[in-house]
């Protein structure tokens, strides 16, 4: 399934969606220029889990720069799918989410969430030395957020199995559900692998999912009673 756009209009500009996303690409166009650089560029800036928990038992005064990862890995992806589905999937759920809270304080719920995601994959992934990076985790709280305001809004889904193509509309809460699901089933199979093992962050997917649903309930704009 690949969502194409949803049903809700934004009654605002979404200018931090849009900043953010801009944001993202230019900064994945420096990576480019790097060239061999890249992957000490992604070991100093992503989040490896490894380096906080041995950090934590030896010099814990050394966690408050390092610290600066769980903030910076957010705005870094691995490459051009990597970037696509994360941008898209905030340019299609993240404006209402935006509309809901106030453009600052969508903001601030988006680097939370993102921070947050990252710090559950830490404690998931203890032992890990490989630098996790990329905006999923914020993403996901981001729908964690659009499940829990907009459960009736419809997603405009193209779903394609081998040579079956159909666009239909699905309830949010349906897709997002589905998402979710897919994010704890994958998580608990990635369990059982080595803490060496690279690939998809799913914790940070289903942490920043659940701390976005949460999270909403405090950023979320108060309602004026007539």
């Amino acid at each position: 399934m690949f969502p194409l756009k949803d049903t809700i209009p934004s009654s605002t500009f979404p200018f931090v969606t849009i900043s953010i996303i801009v944001t993202n690409i230019f900064i994945f166009i420096y990576q480019l220029s790097l060239g061999p650089q890249l992957n000490e560029f992604f070991n100093h800036f992503g989040v490896i889990p490894v380096k906080f928990t041995s950090v934590a038992s030896e010099n814990p005064v050394q966690l408050i720069p390092l610290s600066a990862t769980l903030f910076s890995s957010v705005f870094l992806h691995g490459g051009w799918m990597h970037i696509i589905g994360n941008m898209w999937y905030l340019w299609i759920f993240g404006d209402n989410i935006e509309d809901r809270t106030g453009h600052f304080r969508f903001l601030l719920f988006y680097l939370l969430c993102g921070i947050a995601a990252g710090l559950v994959h830490i404690i998931m992934n203890p032992g890990s030395g490989v630098p996790t990076i990329g905006a999923s985790g914020a993403i996901a709280g981001v729908m964690g957020a659009y499940i829990l305001l907009f459960p009736n809004s419809r997603v405009i889904t193209l779903i394609f199995v081998i040579f079956f193509i159909q666009i239909v509309e699905i309830p949010a809460i349906f897709f997002l559900g589905f998402w979710i699901i897919i994010q704890i089933i994958s998580g608990s199979m990635q369990a059982g692998l080595t803490e060496q093992s690279g690939g998809v962050a799913w914790w940070a997917h289903i942490g920043g999912f659940f701390i976005g649903l949460l999270l909403v309930l405090f950023f979320k704009k108060r309602k004026s009673r007539k």
